[in-house]
């Protein structure tokens, strides 16, 4: 059976810590390995995207491959066909799946019924790519055995791939969030279930950002929940990352944001920009870093 990555918990804490090792490697360029060379990747979007769809066409071409940009109008997963087919006939055509979509269960699915590596580039439930990316971008900027990591915001896909991560790696990992809007009970329950990690969930933005290393936030409303915006911003407008609330953080704090911002919502310009703590496009390039080292990794095994 090939191995897939749908979450975080697809993996050790030992293949973390390989992936980070093995994307290192790649960056500085001692290694230039090409596993896809006369290979096709299906990058199946059913949710559009900038960050997602260019880092990994790149990231595929550069590891040797040829990347299939497949629209939900075209395979309409689910509907035209099952996931199951879709999977099996794909499988005959590409040697791996990448999918960016809502449901989590088409990943999964997908993953069960192919028989090539099956990769979730975002679901409604987790952004694992994007997690792991900003985890290497974090090592990249600061030396510590344990990051202090403030979330602040809705509780969504990103805030629960960072609890999956915290069930694997130590992380001191605060989420700065209201009652109405809490991250997945299953990540959360992972996440404290690791003894090495400190898990906070607090209504109190202050609380969150005391003394942390890194302060990181994303958008109220995720696509497919624009008409929620008013509902989510009324109930997290308290979570903004201004200034007045960062000088609660560590003196040498990092400012991080998974993209796409809406600027002087979630996050002011001055912190958005500023040129001594936010790392936010350090951590925008190395999505193609990390995915080009997950893609190596599952194609080794």
């Amino acid at each position: 059976m090939p191995r897939s990555f749908t979450e975080i918990t697809d993996l050790t804490k030992d293949e973390v810590l390989e992936i980070f090792d093995l994307c290192g490697k790649m960056k500085s360029g001692k290694i230039a390995p090409k596993p896809l060379a006369g290979k096709s990747v299906a990058c199946i979007f059913t949710k559009p995207s900038l960050r997602t769809r260019v880092s990994f066409e790149v990231g595929i071409n550069q590891l040797g491959g040829h990347a299939l940009y497949i629209t939900d109008n075209e395979i309409q997963l689910g509907k035209r066909e099952s996931v199951a087919d879709a999977a099996r006939v794909l499988s005959r055509y590409v040697g791996m799946i990448m999918i960016r979509t809502f449901a989590h269960s088409d990943v999964t699915e997908l993953a069960k019924y192919a028989s090539v590596p099956v990769i979730n580039g975002l679901t409604d439930l987790g952004h694992p790519c994007q997690i792991l990316g900003d985890y290497l971008t974090i090592m990249e900027h600061k030396k510590k055995d344990i990051y202090k990591i403030a979330y602040l915001g809705d509780g969504n896909n990103v805030c629960n791939s960072w609890l999956t991560l915290a069930s694997k790696l130590p992380i001191d990992l605060r989420i700065g969030t209201s009652k109405a809007t809490p991250p997945d009970k299953n990540a959360l329950t992972l996440a404290k279930a690791n003894k090495g990690s400190r898990i906070l969930v607090t209504e109190d933005p202050k609380e969150a950002v005391k003394d942390a290393d890194v302060i990181y936030t994303d958008v109220w409303a995720s696509m497919g929940q624009k008409d929620q915006s008013k509902e989510k911003a009324d109930l997290l407008s308290k979570y903004q990352l201004n200034a007045a609330l960062l000088k609660g953080a560590d003196p040498g704090y990092l400012v991080m944001h998974c993209l796409p911002a809406e600027r002087g919502r979630e996050i002011t310009d001055e912190v958005m920009d500023d040129p001594k703590h936010s790392i936010v496009f350090d951590e925008a390039e190395n999505r193609l870093h990390i995915q080009k080292a997950i893609m190596v990794f599952l194609l080794q095994q």
